[in-house]
C-alpha cells in the first residue's frame, strides 16, 4: 500500500513539474489596457497575479481602444480588458437595451466568431451615471434619474427664473445614443442654458463646488468616492452595462494551460466597491497603480 501511495505522489509531482514547465517555456503573454486609471490599475494587478502563477506578462499600457481591437484581430495582442458596452456598442453597433447578462452573451457569441474569448465578466459595472452630492442628494429625497428629472421639473414649474444645472461631457451631450434619447426616455426637459458642457474630468470637480446642481460620471471613477458623491439609480435602464472583462486570443489560451482559470480568479474579485476605492486611492490620495494594485491582491491573500 505504502508502495502505490508513494507511486501516485510521485506521478502528481511529475505531473505538476510538466505543467510547470509548460508555462515557463510559453511565449510571453502580450497586454494592452486603456489610457485610464482603472486600466492601469487592471494592468498591474495582471501582472503581479499571473507572473505569481508562473506566466510571463509584457504590459501595453495607453492602447486607444480601436487600436487595441485591431490589435488583438491581428495577432499582434493577445489579451486586454475589456467592456461589455464598449464592444456592443463600439465594435459591434448594437444599441438594443440589454441586461448585463445579455450584453455579455450577446459580446462573447460574436466575438467567438473572430477567434477572441471573453472570460468571466468582474461584478464591477464602470458605466454612466448622473451624481450629486450626497448631502444635497438626501435633503432633495433624490436617489433616482426619475427623481432627478421630477425636481428639476418642479423648480422650472415654480421658479423659471432658477435653473438646475446639469454637467455633461462634450461627447455624451452630442452623440446620436447620448443625451438627447436619454431626455426622451425620462421626458427630461432642458433649456440650453441648463446644460453645462466641460471636460469629463471636471465633471466630478463642478458638482463638488457646487458649480451644477447634478453631473454625468462613471460608477467606479475613485472622485465618486473622494468627493462624496451620490450615484443616483438609472431606474429606467438606459444607460448599457460596462462589465470588464478578461479577452484573450483563443489561440494564446490554448498554448497557456490554466491561463484562463488564473484570469477568472482574478475577474472574480473586481467589485464596484473594490475598483472605486482603488481608483480613489489612486486619482485623490496619488497612490501608484502598482502600490495599490500589491495591496489589493495582498489582502485577497492571492501574493
Amino acid at each position: 500500500m505504502n508502495g502505490v501511495r508513494t507511486l501516485i505522489r510521485a506521478m502528481a509531482l511529475l505531473v505538476t513539474l510538466l505543467l510547470t514547465l509548460n508555462v515557463a517555456h510559453a511565449a510571453p503573454i502580450t497586454m494592452a489596457t486603456k489610457g485610464f486609471t482603472e486600466q492601469h490599475i487592471l494592468s498591474a494587478m495582471t501582472v503581479l497575479w499571473l507572473e505569481k502563477k508562473g506566466f510571463e506578462v509584457i504590459p501595453k499600457t495607453n492602447i486607444a481602444v480601436s487600436i487595441s481591437r485591431s490589435a488583438m484581430l491581428n495577432k499582434q495582442i493577445d489579451m486586454t480588458w475589456e467592456y461589455t458596452g464598449s464592444s456592443l456598442i463600439i465594435f459591434n453597433h448594437i444599441t438594443t437595451p440589454m441586461s448585463s447578462k445579455q450584453a455579455y452573451e450577446t459580446v462573447r457569441r460574436l466575438d467567438a466568431k473572430l477567434g477572441l474569448v471573453w472570460l468571466d465578466p468582474a461584478p464591477m459595472n464602470n458605466t454612466y451615471a448622473f451624481a450629486m452630492q450626497r448631502k444635497r442628494a438626501g435633503k432633495e429625497h433624490i436617489t433616482t434619474v426619475s427623481q432627478l428629472v421630477a425636481r428639476i421639473e418642479q423648480i422650472r414649474q415654480q421658479d423659471p427664473k432658477h435653473n438646475w444645472m446639469l454637467g455633461l461631457d462634450l461627447e455624451f451631450a452630442g452623440r446620436s445614443d447620448g443625451l438627447q434619447p436619454l431626455q426622451k426616455l425620462y421626458g427630461l426637459k432642458l433649456d440650453r442654458p441648463q446644460i453645462r458642457q466641460m471636460d469629463p474630468g471636471l465633471v466630478y470637480n463642478a458638482i463638488r463646488d457646487g458649480f451644477v446642481e447634478a453631473g454625468l460620471v462613471y460608477t467606479t471613477d475613485g472622485r465618486v468616492k473622494g468627493f462624496d458623491l451620490q450615484i443616483l439609480e438609472d431606474d429606467k435602464h438606459f444607460f448599457p452595462s460596462y462589465n470588464v472583462t478578461p479577452v484573450v486570443r483563443k489561440e494564446v489560451l490554448a498554448a497557456h494551460p490554466g491561463l484562463a482559470a488564473a484570469l477568472n480568479q482574478l475577474s472574480a474579485l473586481i467589485t464596484d466597491d473594490a475598483i472605486t476605492e482603488m481608483n480613489k486611492r489612486v486619482d485623490v490620495d496619488h497612490q501608484s497603480p502598482q502600490q495599490v494594485a500589491h495591496d489589493f491582491l495582498q489582502a485577497k491573500g492571492m501574493l
